[in-house]
């Protein structure tokens, strides 16, 4: 199963790519969409930014080909402007993925880095060590495509229970479902 994970962000979001054949997980490829000082998408354009990030997304689909992706869910932050243009960032990187038509699942960074690192207060470069060697990287991978590592490896991990729950239930995909606070569609 070929995973994508994304870390949406506004300036920049972090993807991640990976192979999973049951607990064996394999790299594939990392890096990150920016939005600041690219062409066409001045500070200001905000449907200028979400366009580089839809279309962003649509490539490295293209290019990698996942089957599935997993989406980091926004927290709430305490400026209000701030968590609104995250989301709208969020918002564009679920769209593309949608339009790709790849099921699409949610985890928050508490789910992740406690399932990365063990608990859920680490820090970034405890993230970036923990991926470093989960899939034996000769070096670190970057903290936004870490953290998309980490969301891709928490669904190679718990896409196992879901598909279990999905066997044993009758709920549909489509439905809402929650697995300890993430989602899944």
């Amino acid at each position: 199963m070929r995973i994508l994970g994304i870390d949406p962000g506004l300036q920049t979001t972090g993807f991640g790519v990976i192979d999973a054949d049951g607990p064996r997980l394999a790299y594939v490829a990392s890096g990150t969409i920016k939005t600041t000082g690219a062409q066409g998408a001045a500070i200001g354009d905000l449907p200028g930014r979400l366009k580089i990030l839809f279309d962003g997304i649509r490539e490295v689909h293209a290019r990698y080909q996942p089957q599935c992706a997993a989406v980091e869910i926004v927290f709430v932050n305490v400026n209000p402007q701030s968590t609104l243009l995250l989301g709208q960032a969020r918002g564009a990187a679920l769209t593309a993925l949608v339009s790709c038509e790849l099921p699409v699942s949610e985890y928050t960074a508490l789910q992740m880095k406690k399932a990365i690192v063990g608990h859920g207060h680490a820090k970034k470069e405890q993230i970036q060590m923990m991926v470093q060697r989960l899939l034996n990287l000769p070096g670190e991978p970057g903290k936004d495509a870490a953290d998309a590592l980490g969301i891709a490896i928490m669904h190679a991990h718990a896409r196992v229970s879901f598909e279990a729950m999905s066997r044993n239930t009758t709920l549909q995909r489509k439905q809402h479902a929650q697995f300890r606070g993430g989602r899944t569609y």
